[in-house]
């Protein structure tokens, strides 16, 4: 069974940054899309950003000119860049490598926190 480990979260102040990273322990077949979520409390699980294995990429609109998605094709490691936070960015992140972003064999890490004071 493939593990999506994640890294990189925190507690930031109000307008600072973080970069979290997720890496696979092993190859995906048929990986199509890797992506970042995030759910805080008392909320829906959200999609933050995606990247496709074309290059496509695409945010959620809270999260426009603020975060950044990248990813090395060929480790098909997965970076975010996190920048200018406010304290409803406060979640927990996780990350989601699948053949597309609704796939329900798709693989999911645990889980990294993030909290921004404000």
């Amino acid at each position: 069974q493939v593990q999506l480990v994640e890294s990189g979260g925190g507690l930031v102040q109000a307008g600072g940054s973080l970069r979290l990273a997720c890496v696979p322990s092993a190859r995906i077949f048929r990986l199509r899309v890797m992506a970042w979520y995030r759910q805080a409390p008392g909320k829906q699980r959200e999609l933050v950003a995606a990247s496709t294995n074309g290059g496509r990429t695409n945010y959620g609109d809270s999260v426009k000119g603020r975060f950044t998605i990248s990813r090395d094709i060929y480790h098909n490691t997965l970076h975010l860049q996190m920048n200018s936070l406010n304290a409803d960015d406060t979640a927990i992140y996780y990350c989601f490598a699948g053949g597309n972003l609704g796939d329900p064999q798709g693989f999911w890490g645990q889980g990294t926190q993030v909290t921004v004071s404000s």
